[in-house]
């Protein structure tokens, strides 16, 4: 029976990670918004709250952004363009416009996912607590329209200490 276990878990496709459940819908690479001018939600300036319904949501995001966004999904490690980039900028809500990370704040942490160390703004993150595929964690959401923007840690670089380990899917880069 033991060797029947070892066999099995030899053969899951499962991948455990330090950023959680690695899957996402596709093999495609990110691509980017193209729809930010259909989307109601989405402004630079507006800081109000956006409350769109699930298919409003699905008519304006791709497939792959729904995906992160409003169902809590995680892209593939290292599959992310932000992951490298090395470009000074404001990375913002694909979903909506609102600032989320300077640029200054990114970090390598080797995880596979664009990671930052400090938010934009006390209000451009929200943290709920999440224990979903049996780990204890805190999901960080959009301050603004709530999509999943991945999970926070306490394993980041000075000076906060914490490692916002994000999906790049729901990334938009804005260059300085």
């Amino acid at each position: 029976m033991k060797h029947f276990y070892f066999l099995l878990l030899l053969a899951s496709p499962i991948v455990f990670t330090n950023c959680g459940n690695a899957q996402t819908p596709s093999n495609e690479k990110i691509k980017m918004n193209t729809n930010s001018a259909k989307n109601p939600a989405y402004s630079k300036t507006d800081t109000s709250v956006v409350d769109l319904k699930e298919d409003q949501w699905q008519k304006v995001l791709t497939p792959e952004q729904y995906y992160i966004a409003r169902l809590k999904g995680t892209e593939r490690p290292w599959s992310s363009a932000f992951e490298k980039s090395k470009e000074i900028g404001t990375y913002r809500c694909i979903a909506c416009g609102n600032a989320l990370f300077k640029s200054d704040t990114k970090f390598d942490s080797g995880c596979g996912w664009p990671s930052f160390y400090e938010p934009i703004s006390k209000t451009s993150i929200i943290y709920t607590q999440d224990n979903s595929h049996g780990m204890e964690r805190t999901e960080v959401q959009c301050g603004r329209c709530k999509a999943h923007l991945g999970h926070v840690f306490n394993d980041g670089p000075k000076p906060t200490g914490l490692r916002f380990c994000i999906n790049g899917v729901i990334l938009e880069f804005e260059k300085k």
